[in-house]
């Protein structure tokens, strides 16, 4: 799935909309440090009443928000062993299939069974499963009409699930109108914190307007913060890498075919220039069956040596590459590395102060020496503002 697929579904949980349609909803509350499942509720959602209703969808868009490989992660289902009937790529499959309500809801339990036996959890928690209905728009012409549009559509059956932690509220001091008196409120429902989901996933995923039953679509928590015991043990997921790891990597390959971990500023926003254009080119071009740009030993190779980086060979980066992460057939997502020039920033990181910059400004940085000492030098076209004042000129360097 791409950030469009997610944006589209993730926009349908609404009420009142033909284009995604909730058949049953199957709660499950689970108590902290249990292996067992301590109460399930099954339900046609459209019985639940239009507010009840609304929270959960707002719940529904919080699992699929933020972005992919950081807090969204397209997981690919290991390999099914002969016999081995709990494979929640099975579970889910089998559930999406069913023509009985009980029977999808056996195989949810099961996956929910499947969370409590991997781990005990500290808090009480909530597991919603969904199952549904999604349809998607093709793409619309020019001379298309509103109505033309619609009568084109693809659709495709889902699960989703939410996960979501309790915790009680907080007693309170109240005025009872009634007796005119002061009396503490003390309230023992616990309260499920839909608004911030722990995690989730919706199976199956999308690519090119179909559905693809060997991939899952993983929510995390927090960005960056996968869980992968869940991953591999609950979902029976392949590993995954972050967004936030693969950066990682990739600035260790780059000094190793560097031979150091120093870089002047203007061969640094060359590197972030040249990876920032492919991905203008692939916005641009707006097509989806050329994927999201990578950079393998051929692109980071050009990309160097575009940067100004000297005694750059195909040879040396393919041996870093074998240095760094032992696979010279490696690829990585150029949208990982560069933070994107219309909302991201480059930190730069100093003992006295922390500086944000965008990258395409990173050039008029640099690093003096001035009366012996080492300084940050950021060239400026206008005026410097702090707090509302004029910064005014002191010296100029030699």
């Amino acid at each position: 799935m791409n950030k469009k697929d997610i944006a589209d579904i993730r926009k349908r949980f609404k009420l009142d909309t033909d284009l995604l349609k909730i058949a049953e909803i199957y709660n499950i509350y689970i108590q902290q440090e249990s292996s067992e499942i301590f109460h399930e509720e099954s339900r046609s959602f459209s019985m639940l009443d239009r507010e009840q209703q609304e929270l959960f969808f707002d719940n529904f868009k919080k699992v699929l928000g933020g972005k992919l490989d950081a807090k969204m992660f397209e997981v690919k289902f290991q390999p099914q062993e002969e016999g081995q009937a709990d494979h929640t790529q099975r579970l889910l499959y089998e559930g999406l299939e069913a023509k009985e309500v009980a029977e999808w809801k056996e195989n949810m339990q099961r996956i929910a069974l499947k969370m409590v036996e991997d781990r005990p959890y500290e808090k009480d928690m909530v597991v919603t499963f969904i199952r549904g209905n999604y349809s998607k728009t093709t793409r619309r012409s020019p001379d298309e009409t509103e109505i033309d549009m619609r009568d084109e559509v693809y659709t495709t059956s889902f699960i989703l699930c939410s996960m979501n932690q309790t915790e009680l509220p907080k007693s309170s001091l109240v005025f009872n109108f009634v007796e005119k008196e002061y009396k503490a409120n003390v309230l023992v429902d616990p309260v499920i914190k839909l608004s911030s989901p722990i995690g989730g996933f919706l199976f199956p995923s999308f690519t090119d307007n179909s559905a693809d039953i060997h991939h899952i679509l993983y929510a995390a928590g927090k960005a960056n913060k996968p869980d992968f015991q869940f991953i591999e043990n609950v979902l029976n997921g392949d590993e995954i890498i972050t967004a936030e790891e693969e950066k990682a990597v990739f600035e260790e390959i780059v000094k190793a075919v560097i031979g150091s971990d120093e870089v002047n500023s203007r061969t640094l926003a060359g590197v972030y220039d040249e990876i920032n254009q492919m991905l203008v080119v692939a916005e641009e071009s707006d097509d989806d069956e050329e994927g999201a740009p990578i950079l393998d030993t051929t692109e980071i190779t050009r990309v160097l040596k575009a940067s100004g980086v000297k005694d750059v060979s195909p040879e040396k980066v393919e041996r870093a590459f074998q240095q760094v992460v032992e696979d010279k057939t490696y690829e990585m997502k150029a949208s990982h590395i560069v933070p994107s020039y219309s909302s991201k920033s480059i930190k730069i990181s100093t003992k006295v102060a922390n500086i944000a910059i965008s990258p395409q400004d990173l050039r008029y940085v640099k690093e003096v020496n001035y009366n012996g000492k080492r300084c940050i030098l950021i060239e400026v076209e206008e005026d410097t503002m702090i707090e509302g004042f004029k910064l005014l000129a002191e010296e100029e360097l030699e």
